[in-house]
């Protein structure tokens, strides 16, 4: 068995593990317990004191 002859097999592969990966950085990043911090990093430009940007 040749490459060429697994190259169907190995573009189903990538395209599956490319949905797979992409629904898992959705599901990490709309999860609500995490809506609170992306509010503070999103906040961070915002802020007067320059210590505040460190924590």
């Amino acid at each position: 068995m040749t490459i060429a002859a697994l190259q169907p097999i190995f573009s189903t592969l990538w395209v599956v593990w490319f949905f797979v990966l992409f629904t898992g950085i959705l599901i990490y990043v709309l999860a609500p317990k995490r809506k609170r911090g992306f509010e503070r990093a999103g906040d961070i430009p915002f802020r007067d004191d320059p210590r505040d940007r460190l924590s």
